[in-house]
């Protein structure tokens, strides 16, 4: 299970985020809504996080296999259609290295199968209680 906390002053809208190792990410809104654009935007960040994992995943599995693949190159967009409710997320993904049309396969495979991938593919329950 993954667990960050969250903190918000007086400050608009400067965020701290915290990971129970004492990592700190600053999120903020862009200055056309209010901040300063000190960081990521809330947004920014869940794409960040199919980005990572997506990077992460490939590169693991071409290690353990010994592909020679050099760099994973991976760009997210997402966006929130609110007429129909609906988030479209489209990701590119570019593979460098010496790879033959199966490891490049195997590898978009695998990039689909990222834990990051598999939970925003899947239903999503958000429980919210007031401590």
């Amino acid at each position: 299970m993954a667990s960050v906390s969250s903190n918000i002053k007086k400050e608009l809208y400067k965020i701290e985020i915290t990971s129970p190792s004492g990592n700190v990410v600053i999120a903020d809104e862009p200055i056309a809504n209010g901040g300063k654009d000190l960081g990521f935007s809330p947004k920014e960040l869940l794409a960040s996080a199919l980005t990572a994992c997506t990077s992460a995943t490939v590169r693991m599995y071409a290690d353990r296999k010994g592909w020679p693949l050099e760099e994973v190159n991976v760009e997210v967009e997402l966006e929130y259609i609110q007429e129909t409710n609906k988030t479209v997320i489209n990701r590119k993904i570019a593979f460098v290295g010496n790879l033959d049309d199966a490891q490049t396969a195997r590898l978009l495979s695998v990039a689909n199968a990222c834990p990051v991938h598999k939970i925003l593919s899947n239903p999503i329950e958000i429980n919210t209680t007031i401590k």
